[in-house]
């Protein structure tokens, strides 16, 4: 079992090897960041979907609220790949569920423009000592002004293909993401299908292959499971689910009950909210897309079509039309805050670690 320090958590400048995960759309707020770098983990802000002014004012929030270091996760999508599918019928399903909420009729999204520019330049007006990204590899440009700026860049590959690719564009350490991982897939260099890989088979395919830190992300709950994972070859560990049901998350309360009500894995990897792959609960509205897969929108149309829905649904507290992203350990999810959450799980790496040297 290797030692729960090392030279990628100490360029980091954190005290513990865990990371909390970017969860873009409202959980990974800057009081939960902050609460996590303040125990001595990496906060991360999940960016994406911010406008570029919301950007500036969750990074001035941040370094008002913690003085040690966080990350900042934007969406590096090819934008030109949305594809051409029929809204009709999906329009007409969508229809009844705005019926539901007392909404007015859907509308068809229009093609959706790539917000990646204007989005990274508010990052880079004001640097966070960490940048990490999902679902592509930013321009060469950007990445180079980011190392300039002294940003640790990490990317994101959930196959040992995509790591080799992040390793060429020249970033600083690879988020593994296993198929266990809550949310959406960020898979970019093959197919959905064929990147399903264990996160403990992924993290030693990478460590075999990259030359680079290498962040297990996917599944992990405890401190046990972390040390697991940093024996398998991991530099640290990147933790979403775990951190939802904290009080300093931006999860809705209908979200954060429906996740410490699940007792078992009830989790699928579902098109239906977004249009592109992500594990969460199962519930009504997935159920009502069974069978229906030809007729989701590509992201990010799927993604802007059911955004009235889930915004009413949040504010009904009516899970069954929630996206309620979560990893396959969620019936282990814990309500504690943040920074009693991290100090549980540092407690449990090293009860793990002395268990194995005895």
């Amino acid at each position: 079992m290797p030692f729960l320090r090392n030279s990628f958590v100490d360029r980091l400048g954190i005290e513990h090897p865990i990371i909390q995960a970017p969860m873009a759309g409202g959980p990974s707020c800057p009081e939960l960041a902050a609460a996590v770098s303040n125990a001595g983990g990496l906060g991360s802000l999940g960016a994406a979907y911010q406008t570029p002014e919301r950007i500036a004012e969750d990074l001035r929030r941040m370094r008002t609220l913690t003085s040690k270091p966080f990350s900042v996760n934007l969406f590096a999508l090819d934008y030109g790949r949305q594809g051409t599918v029929d809204p009709t019928p999906m329009l007409e399903l969508m229809s009844e569920v705005h019926a539901r909420f007392g909404l007015a009729p859907p509308q068809a999204p229009p093609p959706a423009s790539d917000p990646f520019r204007s989005e990274i330049e508010a990052v880079l007006q004001a640097p966070p000592p960490v940048f990490s990204f999902t679902f592509g590899i930013p321009p060469a440009g950007i990445l180079r002004r980011l190392k300039e700026l002294g940003v640790i860049v990490m990317g994101t590959a959930t196959t040992v293909h995509e790591a080799r690719m992040l390793q060429e564009a020249g970033v600083d350490a690879i988020v593994a993401q296993g198929a266990e991982a809550g949310a959406h897939r960020g898979t970019f260099a093959d197919t959905f299908e064929n990147s399903m890989v264990p996160t403990l088979e992924l993290v030693r395919g990478i460590v075999a292959s990259v030359p680079l830190p290498v962040i297990a992300s996917g599944g992990l709950m405890n401190g046990r499971e972390i040390a697991r994972a940093m024996e398998a070859g991991a530099s640290a560990a990147q933790l979403g689910t775990g951190f939802l049901a904290c009080p300093e998350s931006g999860a809705s309360a209908a979200y954060k009950r429906a996740l410490l009500n699940a007792r078992e894995d009830t989790t699928v990897v579902t098109r239906a909210y977004s249009g592109r792959p992500a594990r969460g609960l199962a519930n009504e509205f997935m159920a009502r897309l069974a069978g229906k897969e030809n007729q989701i929108l590509p992201y990010p149309l799927q993604n802007t079509l059911t955004r009235p829905m889930r915004a009413a649904a949040a504010q009904r507290g009516d899970a069954e039309y929630l996206s309620l992203w979560a990893g396959q350990g969620v019936a282990q999810i814990r309500a504690l805050p943040a920074a009693e959450l991290v100090k549980q799980l540092v407690e449990e790496m090293n009860a793990a670690v002395s268990g194995a040297a005895s």
